[in-house]
């Protein structure tokens, strides 16, 4: 797990890279994730007290634990045949401690948003007609 992690302000600038490219091209996905970051490598991982009625004892840390948020596009490899070889896989992966949260999720939301602006709205009356001539065209057999 030797890869470094960007600071807050480089992972928003290529996570707005990355939104911007997928734009572009028309097609892909960029997935988000996120979870509790347990204990630094360096150190020894916590001990919390385990309680007899907490079934969650787990979850109530002493300290804050830090937040690891991961970005991917997917793309995993460059087969031939396929119309996406030019495209390499992107991972970027920050640490936002728990002071900083706050700020850090106001500013994934709005960046989470203007990724979100060039997405088209389903066409759900299309749908439905297919639907409604499926099952039309069973009642008459």
């Amino acid at each position: 797990m030797g890869r470094d992690h960007l600071s807050n302000d480089e992972f928003f600038a290529q996570l707005n890279n990355l939104f911007e490219h997928t734009r572009t091209k028309g097609h892909g996905s960029v997935y988000l994730t996120q979870k509790r970051l347990t204990f630094e490598s360096s150190s020894t991982p916590p001990t919390p007290t385990k309680l007899a009625d907490d079934p969650l004892w787990d979850t109530h840390p002493e300290q804050p634990l830090p937040i690891l948020i991961r970005v991917s596009n997917n793309k995993s490899d460059k087969r031939p045949g396929t119309d996406r070889k030019d495209v390499e896989k992107v991972k970027l992966s920050t640490i936002v401690k728990p002071d900083e949260l706050d700020v850090f999720y106001a500013r994934y939301a709005e960046a989470c948003k203007a990724g979100m602006s060039g997405l088209k709205k389903r066409d759900k009356k299309k749908a439905k007609k297919v639907r409604k001539k499926k099952k039309g065209g069973e009642a008459k057999v």
